[in-house]
């Protein structure tokens, strides 16, 4: 065992509730809806109402849907605008699970460490329902009790620990028995904040940069769920 493996054991091996990210750890939400495309329909949604004026530049060629999304409500917080928003994006999400694919070894890992007797909840940026209707069509309902993502007030979304905050209380789980399993500097923040554990998934060197960079130890920064998913095996 390596020493990074041995730290990673480390990490894990008292976890009992495991907070997980969706896009990413879970799935790749827009793996056949791409999240760039659904970003310039929501700019292009923007500017038809004659609001392109509140979009920055950055905003207005982001690669990701909250970008903008964040955009308008920086101008307009908590407003029927921002509603309006954030239901068509929702549907976005809806649309995206068609096509959705799991993450390699995700649906394995969450059977195993499940039936190690961890506790689940979904903590994610994206729509609960959106979530939820993906989780059902892995089968894997019986693993995700909780579910908490977006609400309407975006100023609750990661790396706020808001929706970590609610999955740990409807668990009545001990922070220092649980983890946020996610690939983003916000899962990254969150979960500092809510004073759990962190473990980091990788999937390419941008998003290894990414977290390493927020501060991530590397040795709590996986590129493929195998590694988790092996270390379980052997505690079972």
């Amino acid at each position: 065992m390596t020493a990074e493996t041995a730290d990673l054991r480390e990490l894990i091996t008292p976890v009992r509730f495991v907070l997980w990210d969706l896009d990413g750890p879970v799935c790749r939400l827009f793996a056949g809806h791409p999240a760039h495309q659904v970003a310039r329909d929501l700019v292009k949604l923007i500017e038809g109402l004659g609001l392109g004026e509140l979009l920055t530049e950055k905003e207005r060629s982001a690669m990701d849907p909250h970008e903008p999304l964040h955009g308008v409500n920086k101008r307009h917080p908590g407003s029927d605008l921002i509603n309006g928003l954030e239901e068509w994006l929702t549907g976005q999400e809806l649309e995206a699970v068609r096509t959705a694919y799991p993450t390699p070894y995700a649906d394995p890992l969450i059977r195993t460490w499940a039936a190690l007797g961890a506790r689940f909840a979904i903590t994610t940026n994206n729509s609960a329902l959106a979530a939820a209707r993906y989780i059902e069509t892995r089968g894997l309902t019986d693993c995700f009790r909780y579910i908490y993502g977006r609400t309407q007030d975006l100023n609750l979304m990661k790396p706020n620990p808001h929706c970590l905050l609610q999955a740990l209380n409807a668990m009545g789980a001990d922070p220092s028995v649980s983890l946020m399993f996610g690939d983003a500097p916000t899962d990254f923040r969150a979960a500092q904040k809510a004073r759990v554990r962190f473990l980091g998934y990788a999937r390419n060197n941008r998003k290894l940069k990414e977290l390493l960079a927020a501060g991530v130890p590397r040795e709590h920064i996986v590129e493929s769920l195998q590694v988790p998913l092996e270390l379980l095996r052997h505690q079972a």
